[in-house]
């Protein structure tokens, strides 16, 4: 668990402290400010916290993070100059961010559950009784009016099979027949004789969900209407509620002329009643559709639809339902929600989350997929890696997700809150790999930084350091990182002075070392440094059970990145894709699905056999071809491998020998030439 000191008992300081208290991996070990009043102190003697005013009275006692939530960057800076050399500091933006969250966060849901018991407290206001059913046919709410008519107490009723509350409940049939059923008579079991509507209730997805049923007591429907005289004290009352409510409301007639808005709308829109009432329903609208008129045209209720009102072009959602009066289209009433204030929270905190990504490696173990025995294997021997401060060797082939096992190694270590340089040997150009990994000195050649300049492994101090493609590093740069590596230390280029490095090495190659070695490409006492940890990452062929999981999880991913509502592959396309090899591994598995995808039509939801393009499958060792018959005595790698070594050679041949000019007719560069014509044992004296 990792022990926090929080310099500063403000507001910052102290919104923190209750966030931190709540989690599991972090303990706070003591607040300090120099305000003795500071208003977190209190709230961390409640919690048994220790207070101080000096904070370098603690900061030496296995702090592992201080936040500095003072806002001062004196504070901050003399912080970080006296803190311990494995103490991070965070400085107080994060922590002001973070308290403003906190608020948002309490005011949202403050006004969620407000919303909630509003909704209970109209539900439970209504005259008339209600009942909802689940798909199981057993009670799941009853209103006060459904307690009264049925005289049962909702407690005793709640979770009880619908036919042992009313015996003669016609809700479960709605089950299946999915059809209302308006004002039927009934008589339940205290003798009291209802008039009820009974409505299935169906998701989103078509399936029935439940149903209800609204019932009215006849008794207590002729006792109203007699005491109901006076419409327009009931007119009074209605326009009194919807002018109180802080929901904005708008009501419209029968042509889509305005009758009526409230405070709240005029609040949220900026328009006043003179601007609304008697005008068309269209005058609000900035951007978009009137749902008034759609739900006139229509007579069906619409619900969060998007658009822009009023002159400030506000962002709200709308429901709008139709006002229908025995069976006479009257008007419609809509209800807009003011979403500004939420997009505006959710892009703080997209935003925070950026900044906070950014620190660090992006995955963890909780991101790679499969339960395969072989990948879990792999799993296991780097959780034990990522404890020790041991070089790591990651091996498979391309694809396989080598960098995601990296920063899960990073991650999962003491040096996680610290750098993760991602290194690429084969991306970076020969002649300036080196300047990039060890940095130079100013005036250490020609075109170089003023001041010079830090290379990879400075700027990865303290943290972790990602060598991929460690086989294609030419042997004078195995030599400056098998330096690196023994003595902890470099020399930037130009310069004379050793520079003390403390970084974790995590290489990775799909080359076979053992082999290099024994062509002298690859030093064996390099390979003895790196080869501590050794890690086999499985191909896909390997691990065909996992599958199913990477699927999942890729298409998953790829709606995020398409837009997509793509929701699973159906069995065929499953036994297609496992029939496959996949040279390409989990890299090609991904490709293929999004491929799928791309060409699916929008509404499509299920990834068929027919949408997967076509996989050629290395069948046997031998291969095919209409017409005749060809067979390679080998393996396809092999039979490309002689494809490849056949066409160096004619290149090399036709362009006398000039590798400059040979590299450039391939398209690949010069440092790639040489090591295939190493591979291949391709050289002017033999081919002669």
């Amino acid at each position: 668990m990792k022990r926090v000191l929080i310099v500063g008992a403000g507001k910052g300081g102290t919104a923190l402290m209750q966030l931190l208290n709540e989690t599991e991996r972090l303990t706070v070990v003591a607040v300090t400010d120099i305000d003795p009043d500071a208003v977190g102190f209190k709230n961390a003697a409640s919690l048994g916290i220790p207070i101080g005013s000096d904070w370098r009275a603690f900061i030496h006692n296995q702090i592992d993070i201080v936040v500095e939530a003072t806002g001062s960057d004196e504070v901050f800076e003399q912080i970080r100059t006296e803190r311990p050399a494995n103490t991070v500091v965070i400085p107080g933006s994060v922590a002001y961010i973070t308290s403003e969250l906190l608020e948002e966060k309490e005011s949202l849901l403050k006004e969620l559950k407000q919303q909630t018991n509003n909704q209970n407290l109209i539900l439970d206001s209504i005259h008339d009784g209600m009942i909802v059913i689940n798909n199981d046919e057993h009670v799941s709410f009853l209103n006060k009016s459904g307690e009264k008519i049925l005289a049962k107490q909702r407690s005793s009723v709640i979770g009880k099979h619908v036919r042992e509350v009313i015996p003669a409940s016609g809700l479960p049939q709605l089950l299946n027949t999915r059809k209302k059923e308006i004002n039927q008579e009934l008589i339940i079991e205290n003798g009291k004789k209802v008039i009820t509507t009974r409505i299935p209730l169906i998701g989103a997805d078509q399936e029935t969900i439940g149903a209800y049923a609204v019932f009215k007591d006849i008794t207590e429907v002729v006792a109203l209407a007699e005491e109901i005289t006076d419409l327009k004290e009931v007119k009074t009352m209605l326009e009194a509620i919807i002018q109180s409510s802080d929901e904005a409301i708008s009501v419209v007639d029968e042509n889509g002329n305005g009758l009526m808005i409230n405070p709240a709308y005029t609040r949220i829109t900026g328009l006043e009643q003179s601007e609304i009432i008697g005008q068309p329903a269209t005058v609000d609208i900035s951007e978009g559709e009137s749902m008034h008129m759609k739900v006139l045209s229509t007579r069906r209720p619409v619900r969060g639809v998007r658009m822009k009102v009023g002159p400030s072009k506000k962002d709200v959602l709308v429901n709008v339902a139709p006002v229908i009066v025995d069976g006479k289209l009257k008007g419609s009433v809509g209800v807009l929600h003011d979403v500004t204030e939420i997009q505006s929270l959710t892009s703080e905190l997209k935003r925070a989350r950026q900044i906070i990504r950014s620190l660090e490696a992006k995955y963890t173990f909780d991101d790679i997929t499969g339960d395969s025995q072989e990948l879990t294997i792999a799993l296991e021997q780097a959780k034990v890696g990522a404890k020790t401060p041991a070089t790591v060797l990651l091996r498979g082939e391309s694809g396989t997700g080598k960098e995601l096992f990296a920063h899960a190694i990073h991650n999962e270590s003491n040096r996680r809150h610290n750098k993760f340089i991602r290194v690429n040997c084969a991306a970076i150009a020969e002649s300036q790999l080196e300047n990039e990994l060890f940095g130079y000195e100013e005036g250490g050649f020609y075109g170089e930084k003023q001041g010079g300049k830090r290379g990879f492994f400075e700027e990865a101090n303290h943290g972790s350091i990602f060598l991929d493609e460690i086989g294609e590093l030419t042997l004078p740069m195995q030599a400056k990182l098998l330096r690196v590596l023994q003595e902890k230390e470099l020399v930037r280029i130009g310069g004379t002075k050793p520079i003390l490095v403390d970084i974790r090495v995590i290489a990775a190659t799909n080359v076979n070392l053992e082999k290099a070695i024994m062509r002298k490409t690859f030093r064996e006492d390099l390979y003895y440094r790196l080869n501590r940890l050794p890690i086999y990452i499985p191909p896909l062929r390997e691990r065909k059970e996992d599958l199913i999981p990477l699927t999942e999880h890729l298409v998953q991913k790829l709606n995020e990145d398409y837009g997509r509502n793509v929701t699973t592959l159906d069995d065929d396309a499953i036994r297609k894709l496992e029939k496959y090899d996949w040279p390409g591994n989990v890299r090609e598995l991904e490709n293929i699905i999004g491929r799928a995808m791309i060409f699916m039509d929008y509404h499509e939801e299920i990834i068929l056999k027919d949408h997967i393009p076509s996989l050629v499958r290395k069948e046997s060792h031998s291969a095919y071809f209409q017409g005749e018959e060809i067979w390679f005595e080998g393996s396809l790698q092999e039979a490309v491998d002689e494809y490849e070594k056949s066409l160096l050679a004619d290149s090399f041949r036709s362009h006398n020998f000039n590798k400059t000019r040979t590299a450039k007719a391939l398209g690949i560069s010069i440092r790639n030439l040489y090591y295939k014509l190493e591979k291949y044992q391709l050289d002017k004296d033999r081919m002669q």
